[in-house]
């Protein structure tokens, strides 16, 4: 398993930069990542990720990717809540809706961002290929970027 892979699995790092986002620093992160708040599926309660961008589509909008598969937690929090909260740069607890992306969508984003990014793309792509690359082969899917969960998250009314 690759460093990245056991990192992105380790609690305590990808919670770690929470703290950031929480205490009014989330600029120090760069454009490159945001916070999302999002509400359990079952219990309701908020909750709450740090996310690399992966596109900048428009003002006010940004591409995530669900780095560890469909089965991520906050990914099926959206899905089944699509209101969410978002921290990035000096913005805090913005109202926003997350919005999955068509599979052919996610997988040009995906290709984009591995041309712009190939440092980032060295990382991310085989993070991404450990679990999406068999989930294809067993859907009978020939581009494995094309099961990759994709969300674009939108500000409401800005």
């Amino acid at each position: 398993m690759p460093l990245a892979s056991r990192l992105l699995h380790a609690r305590w790092f990808v919670r770690a930069p929470i703290a950031l986002f929480r205490s009014g620093l989330g600029a120090l992160a760069g454009s490159r990542l945001l916070m999302l708040a999002h509400r359990g599926r079952t219990t309701g309660a908020v909750r709450y990720v740090v996310l690399e961008v992966v596109d900048r589509p428009a003002p006010g909008s940004w591409v995530v990717v669900a780095g560890l598969g469909p089965r991520s937690q906050w990914y099926r929090n959206v899905v089944a809540d699509p209101r969410v909260l978002v921290w990035t740069g000096r913005r805090r607890g913005v109202r926003a809706t997350a919005r999955v992306l068509p599979p052919e969508a996610g997988a040009d984003l995906l290709r984009g961002y591995a041309d712009r990014h190939a440092r980032g793309w060295a990382v991310l792509g085989p993070v991404l290929g450990e679990w999406a690359e068999p989930l294809a082969a067993e859907r009978g899917e020939p581009d494995w970027r094309r099961v990759v969960p994709v969300v674009e998250v939108t500000t409401l009314g800005r």
